[in-house]
């Protein structure tokens, strides 16, 4: 099976546009999707990066997204995003779980709880 060159990173969303083209990734694949609400300005957010990166690389099967939230405030208000870093997890367009704070074994329990690789089924 190919994989996208996405697969396995964190992927930057800048535009509204780009946001909802992931989300609807996320729920046509029933993939869990983990999106870091982060800022440019926030110190934890800076902290935390590197480890989510290292995540991803590890975790292809979920999608894992970047929205800076000075960058699309709507997004963050429309997810409730009041501190960062936030990590919202959805499931098919839905909040299954959130984690606020650089808490990396936070962040790595939940994605563990929501992100078992789908099964693959065979014929």
């Amino acid at each position: 099976m190919a994989t996208s060159s996405e697969e396995g990173q964190v992927i930057g969303c800048h535009k509204v546009e780009e946001w909802e083209v992931q989300l609807q990734k996320g729920v046509e694949t029933k993939r869990l999707v983990v999106v870091d609400f982060t800022a440019s300005w926030c110190g934890p957010c800076r902290f935390i990066a590197p480890i989510l990166a290292d995540i991803a690389k590890k975790m292809p099967h979920v999608i894992f997204l970047k929205v800076d939230v000075d960058e699309l405030k709507k997004v963050a208000e429309d997810w409730n995003v009041e501190a960062m870093p936030t990590f919202v997890f959805i499931k098919e367009g839905k909040e299954v779980d959130r984690v606020v704070g650089a808490n990396k074994d936070g962040l790595l329990q939940t994605i563990e709880k929501h992100g078992a690789a789908p099964a693959i089924v065979t014929a």
